[in-house]
């Protein structure tokens, strides 16, 4: 990971696993440690950075945002997106360099972890070659930022996702359930919206409107015993409540032949009714009797 100031050359780079949101964030915040906070950052179009918008945000006209493109927002940092690697020159030399002397001084010293490697970056590598590589820049002004406190970078570098309370207080997190406990004055009505935080190293928060919300994590098993224990307390209160089994619907089940026979009346008492019109209307047409 590799940042380099564009006006005066002055680099700043660790290495890290993969180039993850974490990685960004943690050569972000050693620049802004050493420099302060820089006015805009020249990226390549990765989601880390940058994404497209969804077919949502398309019909919304609204800007796509990613988490690290949030944290640079709150720290008024503007994201620029490079659309090709020559746009980005001065870092994709800077590239090349340390592909073929880092390499050869990384296998000399025998550094084969991280940790080393790291280590080595910022008490050998980068001094040196900043001092050889330093130019002058066209103003003398510094246009970095002054840095802020470290706790309230602490309340910027973090994800942030909105989730939604179930009617059970339950706010569901990558297949984590957070259960809210009651709070003494303010609390989050059941369908409000809550902001869930999250931490490099896993710590989570959950805030609504601004304030953090007290809970605690719960099974899955916990959550359906307790909906179970609920539909067993209403059952016993409402006995019409219980629920229904479904009949056997074979050719000879009983449900069947109750069927069959309630048919079989129906057709008997149409046939009855047919029987007892005829009668009187054979009667009414009759000719009547008289006596002499």
């Amino acid at each position: 990971m590799n940042m380099v100031d564009d006006a005066t050359a002055q680099a700043q780079m660790q290495f890290a696993e993969q180039e993850t949101i974490w990685a960004a964030v943690a050569g972000l915040r050693s620049w802004i440690a050493r420099y302060g906070v820089p006015l805009a950052l020249y990226v390549d179009w990765k989601n880390i950075y940058v994404r497209s918008a969804n077919a949502q945000e398309r019909v919304s006209g609204e800007e796509p945002v990613t988490q690290f493109g949030r944290m640079c927002t709150r720290l008024g940092i503007r994201i620029i997106a490079a659309s090709s690697p020559q746009a980005k020159g001065r870092v994709e030399r800077a590239h090349g360099t340390h592909q073929d002397r880092l390499v050869k001084k990384l296998r000399v010293k025998k550094i084969s972890s991280y940790e080393q490697a790291n280590r080595f970056l910022e008490h050998e590598y980068v001094e040196e070659h900043n001092q050889r590589y330093w130019q002058a820049p066209a103003q003398a002004k510094d246009y970095h930022r002054p840095a802020p406190s470290a706790k309230q970078l602490q309340q910027i570098f973090r994800l942030q996702q909105e989730r939604t309370i179930g009617n059970d207080w339950v706010v569901r997190y990558h297949n984590r359930y957070l259960q809210l406990q009651r709070q003494s004055q303010h609390y989050a009505p059941a369908h409000a919206k809550v902001t869930v935080c999250e931490w490099e190293d896993g710590r989570l928060a959950i805030e609504y409107r601004g304030r953090e919300l007290k809970w605690r994590e719960i099974d899955l098993p916990t959550i359906q015993s307790q909906r179970e224990g609920i539909r067993v307390a209403k059952t016993a209160s409402d006995p019409t409540l219980t629920k229904q089994t479904k009949p056997a619907l074979g050719p000879g089940s009983p449900w069947r032949q109750l069927v069959r026979r309630e048919i079989r009346e129906q057709q008997d008492r149409k046939q009855l009714r047919e029987i007892r019109k005829w009668c009187n209307d054979s009667l009414a047409t009759a000719p009547s009797s008289v006596s002499p």
